[in-house]
């Protein structure tokens, strides 16, 4: 069994309560989720540490548990969500016994236009035991000197296995022979989209580990993962998709709804 789990936090600094921010009719968290059912999951479920969340998602029809507010990562907030669904007997609130899942996909409660193609990439990667990743995770190819260049959309490299070597925030690799503006034209870039898959008990191995020195200098929680010697499995896409994390965010996501 695969499930979704989707981490939704009401305070942002940017952007208060944006799960529940209106897009074109319906709330952002709402949108993911309906997007997230068109996969191949059994099910999909938010995880909030806010009631008026927790209550919007019931509301239209969705699952929702409440977790403490505390957590110092939406990895965190995604194992206690993970224990919560369900009892070892099957008796928990959603009715099913978590020793049946064997993959659990972490689906960003801010991204309204991701596709079913892009979690059914990480969700095929699971299909074999015998060669399901520890982790899993989506990358695309760069596509501009903006995305190249731009902080806030992590790179990747990977080797030969299609396993991540290191993400960073600066491109990578540097080009020593070429200037920046030709860089794009000599190699071809991969950047990060922020979706996950894990199997249940190395999600539960991660929420053990300490924040790392690569982590803390790049702001990028993975890299504790591989710092600890995770091995993370990258699968491709050309589908695009983008957070929303800023006012200015919403009005793209707007004016993209009414096309």
């Amino acid at each position: 069994m695969v499930i979704g789990l989707i981490p939704a936090r009401f305070a942002s600094t940017r952007l208060p309560g944006k799960p529940l921010v209106d897009l074109g009719g319906l709330s952002m968290i709402q949108r993911v989720v309906a997007q997230a059912r068109l996969a191949n999951l059994a099910r999909v479920v938010v995880a909030t540490d806010d009631e008026r969340i927790l209550r919007h998602v019931q509301d239209f029809g969705g699952e929702a548990v409440l977790t403490r507010p505390d957590h110092p990562s939406g990895t965190d907030r995604l194992w206690e969500a993970f224990q919560q669904l369900g009892s070892p007997a099957g008796t928990g609130p959603t009715g099913y016994d978590p020793a049946e899942v064997h993959c659990i996909v972490n689906i960003q409660g801010d991204e309204p236009f991701i596709h079913p193609a892009q979690i059914n990439a990480l969700v095929d990667l699971f299909a074999d035991a015998a060669t399901a990743p520890a982790i899993a995770t989506l990358v695309k190819p760069v596509v501009s000197e903006e995305e190249l260049f731009s902080p806030h959309l992590p790179k990747v490299v990977l080797n030969q296995q299609g396993e991540a070597l290191y993400f960073s925030r600066h491109p990578l690799p540097f080009q020593r022979q070429y200037p920046p503006a030709a860089w794009l034209a000599h190699h071809r870039y991969l950047r990060h989209l922020g979706l996950y898959a894990y199997q249940p008990a190395v999600l539960q191995q991660l929420t053990q580990l300490p924040v790392s020195p690569l982590e803390a200098a790049e702001s990028l929680e993975q890299l504790r993962w591989l710092e600890a010697g995770f091995r993370i499995r990258c699968a491709e896409t050309e589908l695009d998709t983008f957070g929303i994390d800023t006012p200015e965010d919403v009005e793209k996501a707007r004016a993209r709804l009414k096309g």
